[in-house]
């Protein structure tokens, strides 16, 4: 049985959207695929239907995982999140190593640290959950200590 995974209502509507064009779109795409690369002839020497085929599973694939997703998603209230005190929805703005920084804390498989979404279970996430501002924390990385000191924290708007 999967386990319940926390999300951020944006973060839950991007499943619900990327499952209903997989669903929608990608299916009957993949389909029309094999049907055409099924009409090339001998399945035995026939490469553009293997390909299809394994799209076709690729697709199939991430629709159940996105399935299991929606299933066991447990969608954070933002109206009871505490905008003084950091959780899973906030914003939260450090200074880290001298360098103002902005992160949302979110749900672990919406982290995207790239666009400094980081997971409320990464060692900096953990760390900053329930700061407020003024609090200065100390994290272990991977990477060695870093000081963090929490300037704002704020709800998250997309």
């Amino acid at each position: 049985m999967a386990k319940e995974q926390l999300y951020t209502p944006e973060g839950y509507q991007k499943l619900i959207e990327e499952r209903e064009y997989l669903v929608k779109v990608r299916r009957e795409e993949t389909k029309n695929d094999v049907v055409t690369a099924r009409s090339f002839g001998d399945l035995s020497e026939n490469s553009e239907y293997d390909e299809a085929r394994t799209e076709q599973g690729k697709v199939e694939a991430r629709i159940k995982e996105l399935n299991e997703l929606i299933e066991h998603a447990v969608v954070i209230d933002e109206s009871e999140i505490d905008e003084s005190v950091v959780n899973i929805g906030s914003t939260v703005k450090v200074i880290q190593n001298g360098k103002e920084i902005e992160y949302s804390i979110v749900g672990s498989n919406e982290a995207d640290p790239f666009e400094y979404k980081i997971s409320d279970l990464s060692p900096i996430g953990k760390a900053l959950i329930g700061a407020h501002e003024g609090k200065e924390v100390v994290v272990e990385t991977p990477a060695g200590q870093v000081n963090l000191k929490v300037l704002a924290v704020s709800r998250t708007k997309d």
